[in-house]
């Protein structure tokens, strides 16, 4: 699996269907507070993601956006996410974290795209704190 890839292809398919450039296109993260059990359709616009994990904070349903992590919850798990494309002029980026995902712990090599999350701190906090997501944990 290739999520670099699959990422693509989400733009892929919106500028095609709507007539846009590619490179002007940008992903655009929705953090849903469902449960993949309560997803019974595929996203009208985009993917679905699920199983992705968070490292150096959490995402706090309630508030709707990253928060310190809770002691002892080192790699929080991520609510489902809907990834989508949009026209990267049609996106405000205002409050918003753009947090680092990864394959694995190791990062650095292993990085597969920046996802942008809702914050109401200052988003230098995430990046002095290393915050990033990872698709594979080992524990």
């Amino acid at each position: 699996f290739n999520p670099m890839s699959f990422l693509t292809a989400i733009m892929q398919h919106t500028a095609i269907h709507n007539s846009y450039d590619l490179d002007q296109m940008a992903l655009v993260t929705d953090v849903t507070k469902r449960t993949p059990d309560q997803i019974d359709v595929p996203a009208r616009d985009g993917a679905h993601i699920y199983g992705v994990r968070m490292e150096g904070a959490r995402y706090d349903h309630g508030v709707g956006s990253i928060e310190e992590s809770k002691m002892k919850d080192l790699y929080p798990k991520m609510p489902v996410m809907t990834i989508r494309s949009l026209p990267a002029a049609k996106v405000d980026r205002k409050d918003q974290y753009e947090c680092p995902l990864y394959k694995t712990q190791a990062r650095g090599p292993t990085f597969v795209a920046s996802l942008w999350l809702r914050t109401k701190h200052n988003p230098r906090r995430w990046i002095i704190g290393g915050v990033g997501m990872l698709l594979d944990v080992v524990e």
